[in-house]
């Protein structure tokens, strides 16, 4: 072959290597990092180059066919950052500016575009950890540049092994701050989060909380939002340490570089107590307690000190490392000073019976038990003066409450002390309200229990057989009294009872009493008024006989008269009752044929009858008569007489009128 064909051929040849040495091609979920192997010029700082020289390059290759100059570059192909959902991703810079001897983290204010290295680096951005996370997505980073941390895996292009153990260091504190997922506190756990920073200016000397900053949403260059902007925070001038604010229901995603999170429960107070504060913290303002009052800061809220206004009842997102609250019962409050018993809120665990000695030398222990209230609106004094209702009931109530019943066993034998427990109670509820009112608190009542003895001391209690014997014989008493009461109210209940069984009966008899009663007063008077009627009748009957009578009389008197005397008379009567007798019995006196003559001058046989008759009685009526005369009366006389004129005057008066006879 001719060497004019065969130089040509070589030169292309070699031309065409070039070129195809030159090609590079990028998938689309990778990047290539470009290193410059050599230029006119070199780095005189940092290992980025970002004005040509040799090096690795600021900007990346996306996917794609890329041409460039054979042997002068190297990519180096990386895959794409990608943080999961609900995940944080942590970002390293291995160049920038370096970071002030106040600083933890870099600052990401004017430098916070990772995918962009000129920008960031142009922009005062910092090498080391940063203080902006990368949440969930895919970031086209060049890892010559950062390292990105994630919780799969660590997105890096290795470069030493000093900076592989940076990077592992760095990825294992986050894992143990749990760093890869935000902070979530739900509202049914009764949590709150206690920050700590770790980035910023340092605490004041004596200060061991830092205050709140940042908290104007409207101010965009200072409010972080929950520490979730690092830088934000910083230029609010928030100092590193333990925050006065805290987290409360929510999710947070926080760089755990910056900032870490411990949960504690949020302060309730029950009801029947309120909350007083004591804050460790705040600024110095004027004691409320008063001039006349010298037990402590009583402060307004907020304020370093105790907080005059306390927690009602409910829930509170407290930060305990900045104060504490001290819980004091509203409600009642019950004090034992007897050993073996405790009351509800346990300030009297420590108590124990008041020793004593009487007025005749016995050594009893008296148990008692004292019945205090606090008001709400007092509790922060209180808390103010001992710190504690504890402390109160310890340091101050017991050797007071001691003190006044050792002096009132002085004064009192011990059967007085016994029998006068009453009177002793009420006393000494009236002369301790104003020992408890100097302390704030307002006594309800004072208990005391049967006084006891310790050890082998037995004479206190034959005393108190020798009480318990005569009481005994003073219930039977008035048992059995009761029970002569009962006996009687039983009879008496019998009683009752047989009565309300009789009572229909008694009630029957009474109507039929009452009935009887009014019958019989009907029948008496119907009876009454019946014998007026009869004795009224029977007077006019006897009237009227006694008229009729003396009537008959007088006409038989004028008959006698006429007929020629009284025998004659007597004989006419007899004979018309003898005719009547004979004729109403129909028997024959005589014959029915009898033999008579003549009418006419001579006495016909019933004419012989009448006379033998006439003359048989004739003598023995008129010696009948004789012996029967009375002598006349003045009232038959007036009757005669009355019976006489009546007749008189009938007879003159004229036949057209009819004669009065009623009188």
């Amino acid at each position: 072959m001719p060497n004019n064909i065969l130089v040509p051929l070589i030169v292309s040849v070699l031309v065409l290597l070039v070129l195809l040495s030159g090609e590079r091609f990028i998938p689309n979920n990778r990047i290539g990092i470009v290193e410059k192997r050599f230029g006119r010029r070199s780095l005189k700082s940092g290992f980025i180059a970002l004005n040509g020289e040799a090096g690795y390059q600021p900007n990346v290759l996306r996917g794609g066919l890329h041409f460039l100059m054979p042997f002068q570059y190297r990519v180096l192909i990386s895959p794409l950052v990608t943080i999961a959902q609900g995940k944080i991703g942590y970002v390293f810079a291995r160049d920038g500016e370096p970071l002030s001897a106040m600083q933890v983290l870099a600052s990401n204010i004017s430098a916070h575009d990772f995918q962009d290295v000129t920008d960031f680096l142009t922009h005062g951005g910092q090498r080391g950890p940063q203080r902006q996370i990368l949440r969930e997505g895919t970031y086209a980073i060049n890892l010559a540049q950062f390292v990105v941390i994630t919780e799969e895996r660590v997105y890096y292009l290795p470069l030493s092994k000093d900076d592989q153990m940076v990077i592992e260091g760095m990825t294992s504190v986050i894992r143990e701050r749990k760093g890869f997922t935000p902070v979530v506190i739900k509202d049914s756990d009764d949590l709150i989060g206690i920050v700590t920073v770790h980035d910023g200016p340092s605490l004041p000397s004596g200060e061991i909380i830092a205050p709140i900053v940042g908290s104007d949403m409207t101010d965009s260059a200072t409010y972080h939002n929950n520490f979730q902007m690092p830088d934000r925070f910083i230029n609010a001038s928030g100092l590193r340490g333990r925050q006065l604010q805290v987290l409360v229901e929510g999710t947070y995603y926080l760089n755990r570089l910056f900032a870490t999170v411990e949960m504690i429960q949020k302060t309730v107070v029950e009801v029947g107590f309120v909350g007083v504060v004591v804050s460790y913290t705040g600024k110095l303002s004027e004691d409320l307690s008063g001039l006349d009052y010298r037990h402590g800061e009583l402060v307004s809220t907020g304020s370093r000190g105790v907080w005059s206004d306390p927690l009602l009842p409910g829930k509170y997102a407290f930060n305990t490392y900045a104060g504490k609250v001290v819980m004091v019962p509203t409600t009642n409050i019950i004090l034992k000073w007897i050993k073996s018993e405790v009351g509800s809120h346990n300030l009297d665990e420590n108590l124990s019976e008041v020793s004593l000695i009487t007025k005749d030398a016995f050594e009893p222990s008296l148990p008692l038990s004292v019945v205090i209230h606090i008001d709400y609106q007092k509790a922060p004094l209180v808390v103010q003066r001992f710190g504690d209702v504890k402390k109160l009931v310890e340091q101050t109530l017991d050797p007071m409450v001691s003190a006044y019943f050792k002096n009132i066993g002085q004064t009192r034998t011990l059967i007085e002390l016994i029998h006068e427990r009453n009177e002793i109670q009420r006393q000494s509820s009236q002369e301790m309200k104003d020992k408890f009112l100097h302390y704030n608190l307002e006594l309800e009542e004072v208990l005391i229990g049967t006084p006891t003895t310790a050890g082998d001391d037995k004479n206190m209690e034959i005393i108190l057989n020798q009480l318990r014997s005569r009481q005994i014989a003073v219930e039977q008493i008035e048992t059995f009294q009761r029970q002569q009461v009962a006996a009687q109210k039983e009879r008496e209940l019998r009683e009752a009872q047989a009565r309300a069984e009789q009572q229909r009966n008694i009630t029957e008899s009474e109507v039929s009493i009452t009935v009887l009663s009014n019958q019989g007063k009907a029948d008496y008077a119907r009876a009454v008024q019946q014998a007026a009627q009869i004795r009224t009748l029977a007077e006019a009957e006897a009237e009227k006989i006694a008229r009729t009578g003396i009537a008959q009389a007088i006409a038989t008197e004028e008959q006698v008269a006429a007929y020629g005397g009284p025998q004659f008379q007597v004989t006419q009567q007899v004979m018309n009752r003898f005719a009547e007798a004979v004729q109403q019995s129909r028997v024959d006196v005589v014959p029915r044929v009898v033999v008579g003559g003549s009418s006419e001058g001579g006495v016909t046989g019933s004419s012989i009858m009448e006379g033998l008759l006439t003359l048989l009685l004739s003598d023995k009526l008129n010696l009948e008569v004789s012996a029967g005369q009375r002598p006349p009366s003045e009232e038959t006389d007036r009757l005669k007489e009355e019976i006489r004129r009546s007749l008189t005057e009938k007879k003159a008066a004229p036949d057209n009128q009819v004669p009065d006879v009623t009188g």
